[in-house]
């Protein structure tokens, strides 16, 4: 049995990777993809206090668990299931809990520093950079933080200026230079969506031969 095929889909927060991978889906079918989030794997900050919290940069490579992430992927391409950790949002922890994720013929990661980290980069066999304007991202965060994360307008604002938009600066845009392709508008953009599914349903064949 072939390995199955690791597709990475970066870009900055409130890009449209969201859009983007659930195009993918759709057209290659769920039944197919192994979905995996690079959020779902942030360090657990339960006990630190509010203030910590507040001045906690989350948006550096090192919040993030991605050598275990890695392992993931590895575990998923060979045909084995995972435990994905489960993290609350609201208080910045892991729930203790975990959501299996079973093998299939492809491996969808999406995130925001996937190819900014070597040891998930290695791993892809695309890579899709989501390309859009930052007022655009930073509203779409506003939003998403307002509506899912319990943040307040102050708190997103202070947030984004301390620590997102510098980390994008720094990692997340000199990380486009690794992708195999840079999507302007998204998911929205049907000429690239439908180059990418070709792509992914031929590296598929042999899997399905």
């Amino acid at each position: 049995m072939s390995d199955a095929v690791v597709i990475g889909v970066a870009g900055g927060t409130g890009s449209g990777k969201t859009t983007v991978v659930e195009a993918i889906v759709a057209r290659i079918g769920a039944s197919r993809i192994a979905y995996l989030q690079h959020d779902s794997y942030y360090r657990d900050l339960a006990g630190w206090d509010r203030d910590a919290l507040l001045h906690h940069n989350f948006d550096h490579p090192d919040a993030l668990e991605s050598e275990l992430l890695a392992d993931h992927i590895r575990a998923l391409k060979t045909h084995r299931s995972i435990e994905v950790p489960v993290y609350d949002f609201t208080v910045h922890a892991r729930t203790g809990r975990t959501r299996q994720v079973q093998p299939r013929g492809a491996v969808l990661v999406e995130g925001i520093l996937i190819f900014a980290e070597p040891v998930l980069r290695e791993l892809f066999d695309i890579k899709i950079f989501v390309d859009t304007d930052a007022d655009l991202r930073f509203i779409r965060r506003l939003r998403r933080d307002l509506a899912e994360r319990g943040r307040t307008v102050e708190n997103v604002i202070s947030q984004y200026l301390e620590t997102v938009r510098p980390m994008h600066l720094e990692f997340v845009e000199p990380s486009k230079r690794w992708a195999d392709l840079i999507i302007p508008e998204g998911g929205f953009n049907p000429v690239a969506m439908d180059v990418v599914c070709a792509r992914v349903e031929a590296l598929l064949q042999p899997a399905n031969a």
